[in-house]
Formats: C-alpha cells, sequence, structure tokens
C-alpha cells in the first residue's frame, strides 16, 4: 500500500502552515466526533515527550506534559504520565514503522499522546485506545492502535495504522497526505478504526480545509470540566431511557431536540455531581431546585436518577400531566426577594430562565454559603429587563455571557465555564461550586452584591469592573481569578424583602407574538405589496424553464433588502410589524411558499428548484409533507401575472379549489405506556 489519497493546500503568504496543520491534528486528536459522527468523542488520557536518540532511536527517558479526559487534577496527570511511561516501555520494541510510513528521525522530539476513543450508538462498541506519535521534523503524525492480551500489557493492532502526512511542495503549496501500509480489508469496524476510503473521502478534505483556516475559538472546549467516558457511558443510557418521551410529546414545541436537549443536560449535570461526590465525600445525592423548569423534562429525569429536588415556573405546561407524582414541579412566580431563598438546596439550576438568568447566582449566594449553582444563558436579560450591550468588540452572545460570569464572580463564587453538547446555538454554561471568600465575610459580600445589581444600567459598570479585578478578556479559566477577597465599602441595604422592585417577571399567559395570530386579511396585504414590489422593481429577472424544446418565461422579480422593502411600506402596516417579535422579516419567512429571506434579503421563491423531499428530509418529515399535499391553495396560481412556475401535478399546492385536500388531523398520545 502507499497513499490512501493526497489533497493539495495553498497557503498564501505563507501565514498558516505549518502551525495550522498541527492545530489541525490536534481537532482530530481532542475531537474526532466532528469529522466521524460514529464517535462521541476522545478522551485524552496523557501526552508527552520523547528525546530521539542518535541515529534516531528513541530515548528511554519519558517526560510528561500533562493530561486531559476530563478532570483527575494533579493525581490524575500524574496516574496518567506514569501509565504512557509504561505503556511506552512497553511498546518500544513494537514501534518499527512499516514501509510506505515515514520513519522516525531527526533533530528535535517526538511527542506521545495515549487516547481512548468512545464509540456513539446503542449498543456501542467497546471504547478503544490509541497512541497517537508526531514528529514535527518530518511532519508526521502516526495512529497506532492498541489492543490489550491475555496478560493485561498492550500491543500495537498493525493492520490499523495510518500516518497523516504534511509535505511542503514549493512556494505556497503544500499537500496532506494519509498513508496506510496495509490494504482496505485488513481495516475493521469503520468506527473507532477508520475504513480506507472514509480516511481519504472523508477526513483528508476536513484535514486540509482545518489547516489553513483554523479561527480561535472565543469559547471552552465541550465537557471540559467533566468525564468523556462517563458522559457518554450516561448519555446512552438516558436517552435510551427517555426516547418514548418523544412519541408522547403533547406541546407544540419539536419534541426531537427538547427531549434529547434535556436528557444531554440531565447527563451532564449527573456526571459534574458523581464528581462532586467523589471529590468531597459525599454519599447523598445532592438536591436541587429548577428555577423556570418550563417543560418539566429536567427536573423529571433528575428526580427518577435518585435527586431530591423540585422544579417551577411561572406557567404551568401540558406535559406536566403526563410525569406522574414522583416529579416534583410547582406552578409559582418568582421575585427575586428574601422570600424566595432555598437555604437547604444544594444546587439552583437557571436552564434557559430568561428573565432569573442573572439572578440564580445572587440566588444561590445569598441562600446559604454551601448553595451551587449551574446556569445555561439564552435569551439575554439583566437584572431589571433586557440586557442592554456596551461593547461592540464582541458578539452579543459573548459579551451577555461575559456579564454572567461576571455576576457570579459578584457573588463570590469560582465561577467555571463550559460548553454543552445540546442541539442549540446558545450553549455556553456557568458553575458557581466553591466559594472565593471565607464563610464570615458573608455580610460583606452581601453588600457587594447589592451594590453591584444597583449600578446596572448607569455609567457605573466599567468603575465597577476595575474596582473589584473583574477581567472581561479573561475567560480561559480565568474568570474568578482571585482580585482581591475585600469588597467594596457601601452603605447601601437590601430592601429586606425584594431585592429590585423594578423586576418584571414573565407573564402567566404566554403572548404569542410571532406573527401567527395577526389577522389573515391583514397579512394576505402584506405578503400581495411585498410579492408585487418585488416583480415590479427593474431590472426584472426571468428564469426560463425548457421542457420539450419550449421555452417558458417565469418572473422571478427582483431581491430587496428588508430595510428596502421595509421603506416601501405604509408606516401604519409596519407600527402593526413592530409589536411582533421578528416583525416584518418574521412574517416574510412564516409565508416561506411565497419568500425566500437570505442574508437579510427578500426573494421570490422559486419552487422548481427546490430539491426533491426525498433527498433532503428525515423519514417522518417526508410523510408529514406527503399529508400536507394539496391542503392549501397555491399562492402564484392565484396572484402571480404567470401563474405558477410548476404544473398542477409537481406543484405542493392546489391550482383551483377542485384540488384542495381535507388536512388530516395527526393525533398525539396522552399517557406514557
Amino acid at each position: 500500500m502507499g497513499p490512501v489519497g493526497t489533497a493539495a493546500v495553498r497557503d498564501p503568504g505563507g501565514a498558516a502552515l505549518p502551525r495550522g496543520f498541527w492545530a489541525a491534528v490536534r481537532v482530530w486528536l481532542e475531537k474526532p466526533q466532528v469529522a466521524n459522527r460514529r464517535l462521541s468523542g476522545a478522551a485524552v488520557q496523557a501526552e508527552g515527550t520523547v528525546p530521539l536518540g542518535e541515529g534516531g532511536e528513541i530515548s528511554p527517558s519519558f517526560a510528561t506534559a500533562g493530561a486531559g479526559g476530563g478532570g483527575g487534577g494533579q493525581e490524575g496527570r500524574a496516574a496518567g504520565a506514569a501509565e504512557l511511561g509504561r505503556l511506552w516501555r512497553e511498546l518500544r520494541g513494537q514501534l518499527a514503522l512499516p514501509p510506505p510510513l515515514t520513519g522516525w528521525g531527526g533533530p528535535g522530539e517526538l511527542r506521545a499522546v495515549l487516547r481512548t476513543l468512545l464509540p456513539r450508538g446503542r449498543p456501542a462498541a467497546p471504547p478503544a485506545r490509541e497512541l497517537a506519535v508526531q514528529d514535527v521534523h518530518n511532519g508526521t503524525v502516526t495512529f497506532l492502535p492498541l489492543e490489550e492480551n491475555s496478560e493485561g500489557k498492550y500491543q500495537v493492532k498493525k493492520c490499523n495504522i495510518y500516518q497523516i502526512q504534511l509535505k511542503h511542495i514549493k512556494d505556497e503549496e503544500w499537500s496532506v497526505s494519509v498513508v496506510a501500509p496495509f490494504p482496505e480489508d485488513w481495516f475493521s469496524d469503520g468506527i473507532v478504526y477508520p475504513k480506507l476510503a472514509w480516511l481519504r473521502n472523508e477526513l483528508l478534505s476536513k484535514l486540509a480545509k482545518w489547516s489553513v483556516q483554523q479561527k480561535p475559538s472565543g469559547f471552552k472546549s465541550t465537557l471540559s470540566l467533566i468525564s468523556l467516558a462517563k458522559y457518554s457511558k450516561v448519555y446512552q443510557d438516558l436517552k435510551e431511557k427517555y426516547k418514548e418521551m418523544v412519541k408522547v410529546w403533547p406541546e407544540v414545541t419539536d419534541p426531537e431536540k427538547f427531549v434529547y436537549e434535556d436528557v444531554a443536560i440531565a447527563t451532564y449535570l449527573l456526571v459534574l455531581w458523581e464528581e462532586e461526590r467523589k471529590e468531597k465525600g459525599l454519599t447523598k445525592k445532592q438536591s436541587f431546585v429548577d428555577l423556570g423548569c418550563g417543560n418539566g423534562l429536567l427536573v423529571h429525569i433528575l428526580n427518577n436518577e435518585g435527586h431530591s429536588g423540585r422544579g417551577i415556573d411561572v406557567r404551568r405546561r401540558k406535559i406536566w400531566d403526563i410525569y406522574g407524582p414522583e416529579t416534583h414541579l410547582e406552578e409559582a412566580t418568582i421575585i427575586p426577594g428574601d422570600s424566595h431563598l432555598f437555604p437547604d438546596t444544594d444546587w439552583l439550576i437557571g436552564n434557559h430562565s430568561d428573565e432569573l438568568t442573572p439572578w440564580i447566582p445572587v440566588i444561590a449566594a445569598r441562600s446559604s454559603y454551601s448553595c451551587c449553582y449551574f446556569v445555561l444563558p439564552c435569551c439575554f436579560f439583566d437584572f431589571h429587563g433586557k440586557y442592554r450591550r456596551r461593547q461592540s468588540k464582541k458578539t452579543q452572545y459573548r459579551e451577555y455571557l461575559d456579564f454572567v460570569a461576571q455576576v457570579g464572580f459578584v457573588c463570590g463564587f469560582h465561577v467555571e465555564e463550559d460548553c454543552l453538547r445540546i442541539p442549540s446555538t446558545k450553549r455556553v454554561s456557568f458553575i458557581g461550586k466553591s466559594r472565593r471568600y471565607p464563610a464570615a465575610q458573608h455580610a460583606l459580600i452581601d453588600k457587594q452584591i447589592t451594590q453591584f445589581i444597583n449600578s446596572r444600567g448607569t455609567c457605573a459598570v466599567a468603575a465597577w469592573d476595575r474596582r473589584v479585578g473583574f477581567n472581561h478578556e479573561d475567560r480561559c479559566g480565568g474568570l474568578c481569578k482571585e482580585a482581591g477577597s475585600e469588597p467594596l465599602e457601601d452603605d447601601t441595604e437590601t430592601d429586606g424583602t425584594i431585592w429590585m422592585p423594578g423586576f418584571q417577571p414573565r407573564e402567566k399567559v404566554e403572548q404569542v407574538r410571532n406573527c401567527v395570530s395577526l389577522p389573515r386579511d391583514f397579512v394576505d396585504e402584506v405578503v400581495l405589496n411585498v410579492a408585487n414590489l418585488l416583480l415590479n422593481a427593474a431590472p426584472q429577472k426571468s428564469c426560463s424553464d425548457k421542457q420539450g424544446g419550449n421555452t417558458n418565461t417565469w418572473n422571478q422579480g427582483e431581491s430587496l433588502s428588508l430595510r428596502e422593502v421595509a421603506e416601501h411600506l405604509d408606516k401604519e402596516i409596519l407600527k402593526k410589524l413592530k409589536s411582533e417579535y421578528g416583525g416584518l422579516q418574521t412574517l416574510l419567512k412564516n409565508n416561506h411558499q411565497v419568500f425566500e429571506v437570505l442574508n437579510g434579503r427578500v426573494h421570490i421563491r422559486d419552487w422548481r428548484k427546490e430539491e426533491s423531499p426525498s433527498k433532503t428530509k428525515p423519514e417522518v418529515k417526508r410523510r408529514l409533507s406527503a399529508e400536507a399535499f394539496k391542503t392549501r391553495l397555491c399562492w402564484f396560481f392565484i396572484h402571480h401575472p404567470d401563474g405558477c412556475s410548476l404544473p398542477s401535478e409537481a406543484c405542493p399546492y392546489a391550482h383551483g379549489t377542485e384540488e384542495l385536500r381535507q388536512s388530516p388531523m395527526i393525533k398525539k398520545k396522552k399517557h406514557i405506556q
């Protein structure tokens, strides 16, 4: 065998390579799941350097450079270093690389990384260990799968060895190659041991792309505070246990998203709490209160897994009736104040808790010295209302995250940041499980909290940041570095009952403001006005459809920005739309039969360009699309000057009332079987 595949890479200006190649290799080492969806991740146990002796022989000396894998502290790193050293000594006699792999040699050092690959799915394949050896001088990284023999010693699984190589061709031209010494059929499962075709067709292109497009992230790696191996096992168990919830979901929200998102959050908390019990020598499982619990599924799972606790939300949900009496949920309004403290609770949870989000650390700090918190920010709220941006150099999301972290810091917590694996764009969480001040200073910290809350919304914020020593730019574990434990002197006292009289909780009855409750006549008028505006804009864009030798021209109109569209609409229409979330853009997206909104521009949709649902949609969505076929009138057939761009038999909408079908009712089960 020789090269499995080679990808050419251009590096204009020579700014990215070879540094970008090693960054790409690091992604494949630490986060293989971003390329191989059959893996849930990799736990890096240890890594270290191995000096090369004369003639390219490996010196027996070994130096550790730390270890990963989700916690463990100094003891874990020492154990990982010891194990890697032992492994290296065991394997040295097996490390002669078969051709055509590039052998190790030359000046410098090798770097060895020991990792465990964690398969996804159920039943899951067993985890597999692998030793990756990086040779910077030769531009290679060699992956050596390991298998344990009957004596408990590891051997190199030679049939699954492969090597990734970087070579400089000339000037700005480089190449990235994957090389394997054995043929395709020697490679086994295609999960922890990739098949050669996958290495060639999938991994190689990703490595080439990552090598020149590596961008520093403003966020932590996912699941950086817990054991990835434990998380993977618990998640698969819980996913299997609660998958029936998808079938009985009575809410209008997407069950696939919300069920598996709450399963993932519950998994994270269960693993985090298990490790906390081990650290502190606790036997009793932690208690909790979920503030703003919403559908209550997270509470349901945590209760079922043995944690005593309850969820509180201002509005009862239909699904609460499904859970049964063992799940403790309360319908109540939380007003931050002395009447809503939880002195006997171990953890407070704020999972997409909206206006309560910045209050979670405050309530935890004032409930008891031992109370901890977990918060997953979503919508942007300050103590008194919507969060107002103050820094244009950051994204709004990053700025808000820094604010929530600052609240925890001011409340006296060592704040830790982590990124969850959930189907959401808002995945960053904060954890406060220890204090940075002695219990005797509780009263002084409480005054500091009050002053900080009162300072929000004024120009005193920046001055406050400087005085307490909070650094917004420090995001890598330094969010809570010691900045002086002495609180500020302040004579302001807490109200004694309500901490902020102007606080506005969410309304008990949810107001629907996504344009779906607008009068139908009003919506139809706006749709027709915008469509005519696009169709009459000059120059007109015509699309030709050649079928059977005939050419039919269909006017698709021009595209306009949302701002340009708004400028042509009546002021009263815009005023009415402004009261709805998303306004004009939401209304146009809701009418996706007629419009396509991309990158802030509005287009007339051409249904001839839409891909077949059989190619783009999963089975459930294809079935629902088929059930909805011809249940609504075709807007283009009625209003477009050229009619519909599709013939009647191909259009999913009815060309006239005679084609209309009755929309089927989709019934849902009401109880778990």
